[in-house]
């Protein structure tokens, strides 16, 4: 049954569906996803502008004007830069205006609150990040995920396990053992405090059965400065993305450990998994394509139609692979479902890790 609730950021009133309501639009759109092509097929993605495809077109009369997607993280970043490509090629497909508005601060809150605040017209959606399921049980907003429709996962980033080139330790269980042994000893870096390479550090010491807090965190502004300080002494291990790490890496004057993914990297066939290691642990940065609670499930199935074609189409597969950045598709409902086992997974990490709020 839908409600109306009140906005407490905001003031404004809007209707908000209940879990009977968001099962049956998510539902209802993925099928109607499905029916429409799916992996690619029936998109305008790629075409001349102009050219609506018949198959995508569920919303007849959408998007009947430009649209905005929000970016919750400053220009020029990685965020920034796939939504730039999306939105161009969405661009195309819907054959209006696509404008990347970047909102930062907060730690993410202010352009995941500018997203789920808008009317749920399908004219204002964003790309959302991991962030979304972490920023609540750190207590840094009341925003989680039931706040948007989810529409489509574009990227997803496992963390790595990078230390200096020099590192007396070859793999990540040796690296476990040391800092369990001299606890606090050892520094690891790569974002700030309580972010997601923070909470893949202590969760991979907690699968590992060792203190979470073994590696004592070096908050930092981001894997760029994480990384300068790893080959410079300053910290002995990074957890960020391997995307993040490569420079260093290609260079020589860093070594990865291991990868928390289910599956080893393509672009570093000899790390091994953590699973590989006896430590069955994942964590990864994903981005997704969002809009706010209570978008029509039509308006859903045409953006996550296009975004289909999108995301499985040539061009972004290639601005993707050169920038090395990784690739995950989940439409409307699989991405929904992934997105709330997140956020319980995060939470239980971040209690443990004593990390929440």
């Amino acid at each position: 049954m839908s409600k109306r609730v009140q906005s407490k950021a905001s003031g404004t009133t809007r209707w908000r569906r209940g879990p009977l309501d968001k099962i049956v639009l998510a539902t209802a759109a993925s099928l109607a996803l499905a029916a429409c092509g799916g992996s690619g097929e029936g998109t305008a993605a790629g075409g001349a502008a102009g050219e609506r495809s018949t198959p995508c077109d569920a919303a007849p009369d959408y998007p009947n004007g430009p649209v905005q997607m929000i970016v919750p993280w400053s220009a020029g970043g990685g965020t920034d830069s796939v939504a730039r490509f999306v939105a161009s090629e969405l661009a195309t497909a819907l054959d209006t205006n696509v404008n990347v508005v970047n909102r930062t601060g907060g730690s993410g809150v202010v352009g995941h609150s500018a997203i789920a605040q808008a009317r749920p017209d399908g004219r204002t959606i964003g790309l959302a990040t991991v962030e979304l399921t972490m920023m609540h049980h750190q207590g840094l907003t009341d925003l989680t995920f039931a706040d948007f429709s989810p529409i489509a996962q574009v990227n997803n980033d496992p963390a790595g396990i990078t230390v200096r080139e020099d590192a007396p330790w070859d793999t990540a269980a040796e690296l476990f053992a040391a800092a369990a042994e001299q606890p606090g000893e050892l520094t690891g870096s790569g974002t700030g405090r309580g972010g997601i390479w923070n909470l893949a550090m202590a969760g991979a010491l907690l699968e590992a059965g060792k203190d979470p807090g073994a590696v004592q965190w070096v908050p930092s502004e981001g894997a760029a400065p994480a990384l300068q300080e790893l080959v410079a002494g300053g910290v002995d291990v990074s957890t960020a993305s391997l995307v993040e790490n490569q420079t260093m890496i290609e260079a020589g004057r860093a070594k990865v450990l291991g990868v928390m993914a289910e599956e080893r990297d393509a672009k570093y066939p000899d790390v091994p998994t953590l699973a590989e290691q006896g430590v069955d642990f994942t964590m990864s940065a994903w981005r997704g394509v969002v809009g706010p609670e209570g978008m029509e499930p039509e308006v859903i199935e045409e953006l996550g139609c296009h975004l289909d074609g999108i995301v499985h189409g040539p061009a972004y597969q290639d601005f993707m692979g050169k920038a090395g950045f990784g690739i995950e598709w989940r439409g409307p409902e699989e991405f929904g479902a992934y997105i709330a086992e997140q956020d319980t997974s995060k939470g239980e990490i971040m209690e443990a890790a004593g990390l929440a709020q």
